[in-house]
């Protein structure tokens, strides 16, 4: 890609590359082909983001709640301004279309101005006491922030790792994936350009265990805030126990989807096929196990599997395309080893099952019916575009069954009954449930989730709050 920025460490304010360090390359899943080189930080970077981040909160927690505020506005509009070029870049890192990719900028930009907003409404309390006595309740920010960021969302997820925290008046250390690294340092730069100072917001990479035991090490951190994997979350919660820091996980999902027989099938093939193979299947919220009622199963599974076919995989960048590629050859390889074991357990295949060509990483969405529950992929995320849709007796069974794993990040369900709904928002165990739509995102609610799919939120007023710790003044 001709365009593709030169790749740098932003500590301090200072763009660092060169000097000897060590290097990854970048590729464009569309292709295969590297299109960029990506410095690591080195053990004295990392000392002194470290040091930046502690100087940097000081300055930050103490300018007001107005200058920030607007600062961070400026930095939302920066975004929306770069939002196309922005993606552009995101798409030939990433994969997904570029339609897709600068929505995604656009959240990120939407998130930031809503969290400048909300540094205005932080508000604490006062208690009720007799005469000559008084007790307050403030808020206070926690301190310097580290965030890990994976690659499926490198807009939103690096915007989720400093914007609450930013708003809440912490300095912060961001690590973006290292194969998605262009979008993090774009959305840091436009902070910086809008007035963040230098020590406050920082973007460094390398190799995550490395970089990420370097600064939960550090008193100076106080949180870690984490998206990814659940192995991954609980070795990294492990290592945030050891200095009692504060964190927010936001981890694996393996989302069901409940479809009654009082629902719209029509309407609900149009809003689930397209939100299944959305970033081709690549999203922690994908709607993956399709527990349908037997009396619409077959009409279901067929026009899944018809609509599934007829989606336009292609190169992000070309007109037309609805699922890129995925976004590394680890998707592939996981697809076809889950895929294989759910056949030979006797799962039936209705749409895709294989890797599209050899050049790039691009796989056909696929549907998969009648999967035993002891195949891999119904206990494991598949994170692809594959679609599992299973015939089900009736509500008690469907809740069972999507309460059954381990994970409970987001969940859906369709259903025309007023008081099901009231019962499956009562039941079903999630952080997340969207009713008729697909749908669980909002920059002003909170995004998390409950069980092995982390704790703490993002997003909303709770996003903020993750960042700041209560202190309750006492006066005799």
């Amino acid at each position: 890609m001709a365009d593709y920025p030169t790749l740098n460490l932003l500590i301090g304010g200072d763009t660092l590359a060169g000097g000897g360090r060590e290097t990854s390359e970048v590729d464009n899943p569309a292709t295969g082909e590297t299109i960029g080189t990506l410095p690591h930080a080195t053990a004295a970077d990392l000392d002194t983001a470290l040091d930046n981040a502690k100087a940097g909160f000081r300055e930050w927690r103490d300018t007001s709640a107005d200058k920030r505020a607007a600062i961070l506005a400026k930095a939302a509009g920066l975004m929306k301004e770069r939002a196309g070029d922005i993606g552009k870049v995101l798409t030939a890192e990433q994969g997904k279309p570029v339609k897709e990719a600068t929505g995604e900028v656009m959240y990120a930009a939407m998130l930031l101005e809503f969290y400048a907003g909300e540094i205005k409404r932080i508000y604490g309390r006062t208690m009720v006491r007799p005469a000559g006595q008084r007790v307050e309740v403030q808020y206070h920010p926690v301190g310097p922030v580290a965030g890990f960021a994976p690659w499926n969302f490198p807009a939103i997820n690096v915007m989720r790792k400093i914007g609450g925290a930013l708003a809440a008046g912490c300095s912060t250390i961001v690590k973006p994936s290292e194969e998605t690294p262009a979008t993090g340092l774009a959305l840091v730069q436009a902070l910086l350009d809008a007035g963040v100072p230098g020590n406050v917001v920082q973007c460094v990479f390398g190799e995550p265990d490395a970089v990420s035991r370097h600064l939960l090490a550090s008193p100076i951190i106080r949180k870690l805030t984490f998206t990814g994997s659940t192995k991954v979350g609980k070795h990294l919660a492990k290592l945030a126990a050891d200095d009692l820091k504060i964190t927010t996980m936001e981890l694996g999902g393996h989302a069901p989807v409940l479809v009654f027989d009082d629902s719209d099938i029509d309407k609900t093939l149009d809003a689930m096929v397209g939100a299944k193979f959305r970033n081709a299947g690549q999203v922690c919220v994908s709607p993956t196990r399709f527990l349908v009622q037997e009396g619409v199963f077959e009409k279901f599974r067929d026009g899944f599997a018809e609509r599934a076919k007829a989606i336009k995989v292609g190169d992000g960048m070309e007109d037309g395309t609805q699922m890129g590629p995925m976004a590394n050859s680890r998707g592939l390889d996981s697809m076809e080893k889950l895929l294989g074991n759910a056949q030979e357990k006797g799962a039936k295949l209705l749409a895709g099952g294989s890797r599209i060509g050899n050049r790039g990483f691009f796989h056909e969405p696929t549907v998969l019916s009648e999967v035993p529950l002891d195949a891999e992929i119904m206990n494991e995320e598949p994170f692809g575009p594959v679609a599992l849709v299973n015939p089900m007796a009736g509500e008690d069974a469907m809740i069972e069954e999507a309460n059954r794993l381990p994970y409970g990040l987001a969940a859906y369900a369709w259903t025309n009954d007023p008081a099901r709904r009231r019962r499956l928002a009562a039941e079903v165990e999630s952080g997340m449930l969207a009713i008729n739509g697909a749908n669980v995102s909002a920059v002003d609610a909170p995004f998390g989730g409950v069980k092995w799919s982390g704790y703490g939120s993002e997003d909303g007023r709770e996003g903020v709050m993750a960042c700041m710790v209560p202190k309750t003044i006492h006066e005799g």
